[in-house]
C-alpha cells in the first residue's frame, strides 16, 4: 500500500491572495537577507525568489526606513510580504501602513498590552494576520525558570500565553511558529502544539546552519512533522542565499508527494564505468531548470549501456560516454549525438515537453 498522509486541517487564513491552512497547498516561503531599506537589492533578490517557487517572503524590519520602504518593494514584486518585527511596536503598525500582508510578532517582547492592543487595531484595520513567532533563544525568562529550560513545553506554553493575547483582543487571523534549532525539540514542541491549537501552523528548524547541515535538518525536522500531518507553510533556514531554501522547501514537499513543483532530477552517483563529469552537467542542468515550474522526471546517467534500463521511469533522460550522447525516454533510446551537447539536446526536449503539457491544460 503507498504511504498516504493524513493532514490535520487547521483554520485558515489569507496572507495576501495565498491561502494558508484549512487544506491549501502547503506554501513555501523565504525571508530576504538583503537591508529591507535597501529598496533595489531588495527587490531584485524577491524577484528572484519568486521566479524559484517562493510564495510568501519575509523581511526584517529594524527600523523605520526599513518599514516606509515595504511600499516601494511592494509595487515591485508578487508575492506577498510579511514584515518580521521584534520589540518595538512603532515598527509593525508603520509596516502594515506601508502595506505589508502580514506582520510576524512575538507579542510577549512587544511591550504593554497597549502596545500590543495598537498592533492588533492596525492589524484589524487593514485586514492582515499576524504570526506569533516563538523561538527556543528567546523565551520568556519566567518560563525558562518554570520549565528549567527552553523544553518543548516551554516553548508551547508560551506560544499558547501569546495566542490568549490576540484572542483577548478579539484578533484570530492568527499563524504560529514555533522553532528550536535541534530537531528533536522542534518536533516534539509542535506536536504539543497541534494538539492544543487550531490555528495553522508555519513550520521550519530555525538557525538551522550551512548548505548541507541546515538542510539535513530542515529535511529531518519538517519532513517528520509533514509525514505526521502537522504544518501548513514552510521555510527551510539556511545560511545561504535564499534562494536556495525554496529549492529545499520544494524538495521537501516532492519528497514526501505532496507537491510537486519543477523536473525531478534522477541521476547515478557516478562509478568507475563513468567517463563523462557528470557531476557539472547535473548542475548545469538544475540551474538551467530552477525557474521551470513543469513537473518532469529527468535523468541523467553516466554510462551509455547501463544508463536507460536504470531509469527507466524517467521521462526523459540523457547519457554519455566515449564521445557519444544518447537521449533515451522512458527506458527506449530515441536518438545519438555527440557528446558535448548533452546538456543541450535535454534541455531542448525539456522545452518541447513543456509546450506539450501547456498546452493539454489550455485545451
Amino acid at each position: 500500500m503507498p504511504f498516504s498522509i493524513k493532514r490535520k486541517k487547521t483554520r485558515q487564513i489569507s496572507v495576501g491572495n495565498v491561502k494558508v491552512g484549512g487544506m491549501a497547498p502547503i506554501a513555501v516561503q523565504s525571508m530576504t537577507s538583503t537591508f529591507t531599506r535597501d529598496i533595489n537589492a531588495t527587490v531584485a533578490q524577491i524577484i528572484r525568489l519568486e521566479e524559484a517557487g517562493c510564495e510568501i517572503v519575509r523581511v526584517a524590519v529594524p527600523d523605520m526606513e526599513s518599514a516606509i520602504a515595504i511600499s516601494s518593494i511592494k509595487n515591485q514584486i508578487s508575492i506577498p510580504l510579511i514584515a518580521d518585527i521584534h520589540f518595538d511596536y512603532r515598527l509593525a503598525v508603520a509596516s502594515a501602513n506601508a502595506g505589508a500582508d502580514g506582520l510576524r510578532i512575538n507579542p510577549g517582547n512587544i511591550g504593554s498590552a497597549v502596545k500590543v492592543k495598537k498592533v492588533v487595531d492596525c492589524a484589524k484595520e487593514h485586514n492582515i494576520p499576524v504570526r506569533i513567532g516563538v523561538n527556543a533563544g528567546s523565551l520568556e525568562k519566567d518560563l525558562l525558570k518554570k520549565y528549567g529550560g527552553a523544553t518543548p513545553a516551554a516553548m508551547v506554553e508560551s506560544a499558547m500565553r501569546n495566542i490568549d493575547i490576540l484572542r483577548s483582543l478579539n484578533f484570530h487571523e492568527i499563524k504560529v511558529s514555533i522553532k528550536a534549532s535541534d530537531v528533536f525539540r522542534t518536533v516534539e514542541a509542535y506536536r504539543l502544539l497541534s494538539e492544543k491549537t487550531e490555528l495553522p501552523l508555519h513550520v521550519g528548524v530555525t538557525e538551522a546552519g550551512a548548505l548541507f547541515p541546515g538542510i539535513v535538518k530542515s529535511a529531518l525536522g519538517i519532513g517528520m512533522l509533514l509525514a505526521e500531518g502537522i504544518g501548513d507553510t514552510i521555510r527551510v533556514s539556511l545560511t545561504r542565499d535564499p534562494v536556495e531554501e525554496v529549492r529545499a522547501g520544494y524538495e521537501i514537499l516532492k519528497a514526501l508527494e505532496i507537491r510537486k513543483r519543477g523536473p525531478e532530477i534522477i541521476s547515478c552517483p557516478t562509478c568507475g564505468r563513468c567517463t563523462i563529469n557528470l557531476f557539472e552537467i547535473v548542475e548545469r542542468v538544475e540551474k538551467a531548470l530552477l525557474s521551470n515550474p513543469a513537473h518532469i522526471k529527468l535523468a541523467i546517467m553516466g554510462c551509455v549501456v547501463n544508463g536507460p534500463g536504470e531509469a527507466k521511469e524517467a521521462d526523459i533522460g540523457i547519457a554519455g560516454g566515449d564521445g557519444t550522447g544518447i537521449l533515451f525516454k522512458k527506458g527506449k533510446v530515441i536518438k545519438k549525438f555527440p557528446q558535448e551537447m548533452l546538456v543541450e539536446v535535454l534541455l531542448e526536449e525539456v522545452a518541447k515537453m513543456k509546450e506539450n503539457i501547456s498546452g493539454r491544460e489550455k485545451g
